[in-house]
């Protein structure tokens, strides 16, 4: 199998596309890409399209975004796994050429979720959990599932509002130095707590935004990484996991068993000491969908201990410079979550951050050379953890 790189990345801004649609913004993001790796439509030998849908018009996109963006002809699907879709997408793409059947492929992620009225996303994205005993029976939607993961996180080991706001405050803080990010106004604890309450102890400033966006990377073979760029970011591992789709089901509530155990294949792959992975890592993307998601996240995957997880934000551990720099370009919280689009934006984020290539202000210090994603979908039934890396997997 060949040791596989991302040459290229691209996003277009995150936020409400009125004046947008689906593969306008797709081909924003892919231009970029391409423009980045130095290659035209020509070189790309597949595309992999991650798209959840339903909200917008295109229900089945990589066909039409491909002939937007020059890529007729070229072998493609659409890849679905609710949240995780896009990381989802960017390993069967890297897939494809670590097994030599196409030297370049492309990884598109996009959504156009705003085409819809706000009730109408909230519901199918509430529909991606157990729809017939939690949505149906009960009418779970998705800020529902994650109060009941605070309530409960927050009862057994004393957690409070103010920790789960201080994760917003972060997250909000660098996405003002993010051009692509749809929020880029900062906020105080104090403006987390006063804002309206969605499902407490959730408010809305402690929950991501139905967002429109797309992000695009080009992943190459390794004798064509080294022609394109001198700084290729290599896949250095993949985790997969997934959990049951009905709650009730799981034996441990307070964590999420498809992370432990995408996590734990991600590090034996990338020959990460499991017990030390702070020490690893110069940034990190964790899927903050909700501000507990991203506590819960540092506990998964192994920064923290159970019950721990809310000290690092307390303690501020995962600004720069601290511990654990997390989500350094916003996270889903404040840059947007535009679903399909959050794991290839994840993966560009890394990319940039370990080549140096974004503001000072939200540059991580890259001494390492590592970085890591961590993609869920839904409350836990898919998750994608990746590592990434300057050098060279052995």
């Amino acid at each position: 199998m060949r040791k596989v790189a991302i040459v290229g990345v691209g996003q277009s801004p995150f936020g409400r596309a009125s004046d947008r649609g689906i593969n306008e913004l797709a081909w924003q993001a892919i231009k970029q890409a391409l423009q980045d790796a130095g290659i035209t439509q020509r070189d790309v030998g597949f595309v992999s399209v991650a798209n959840v849908g339903g909200w917008s018009a295109e229900p089945l996109p990589a066909i039409s975004v491909n002939e937007y963006a020059g890529l007729t002809g070229v072998g493609t699907y659409r890849v679905e796994a609710a949240c995780a879709s896009g990381s989802a997408a960017l390993v069967t793409a890297a897939n494809l050429v670590s097994s030599g059947a196409v030297d370049i492929a492309l990884a598109v992620g996009v959504e156009r979720m705003n085409e819809s009225p706000t009730p109408t996303a909230v519901e199918l994205i509430g529909r991606a959990g157990n729809y017939f005993w939690e949505f149906d029976m009960f009418g779970l939607t998705f800020p529902s599932y994650y109060a009941l993961y605070a309530t409960a996180y927050m009862n057994k080991y004393g957690a409070t509002e103010e920790d789960l706001a201080k994760i917003s405050v972060k997250n909000h803080f660098y996405a003002s130095f993010n051009e692509y990010a749809a929020f880029r106004k900062r906020v105080t604890v104090d403006d987390v707590l006063k804002s309206r309450p969605v499902a407490w102890p959730l408010k809305l400033l402690d929950c991501s935004p139905i967002t429109d966006g797309a992000a695009a990377v080009v992943l190459a073979s390794e004798d064509v990484a080294r022609k394109l760029t001198d700084t290729p970011v290599w896949i250095a591992g993949v985790g997969y996991g997934s959990d049951t789709s009905n709650l009730s089901k799981r034996p441990d509530f307070l964590t999420l068993r498809a992370t432990r155990k995408a996590a734990a294949e991600a590090y034996k792959k990338a020959g990460v000491d499991p017990s030390k992975p702070v020490k690893s890592f110069d940034v990190v993307e964790v899927h903050d969908c909700f501000t507990i998601a991203e506590i819960l996240a540092y506990e998964d995957l192994g920064f923290a201990a159970p019950g721990q997880g809310y000290m690092l934000a307390r303690e501020g551990e995962t600004y720069k410079g601290g511990l654990i720099p997390v989500n350094l370009d916003g996270g889903l919280k404040a840059k947007g979550h535009p679903i399909g689009a959050t794991g290839v934006s994840m993966a560009a984020e890394i990319t940039k951050q370990l080549r140096q290539e974004v503001p000072a202000e939200r540059q991580a210090d890259i001494v390492k050379g590592m970085g890591l994603a961590h993609n869920v979908g839904g409350t836990g039934h898919y998750t994608y953890v990746t590592i990434y890396s300057l050098q060279k997997p052995g």
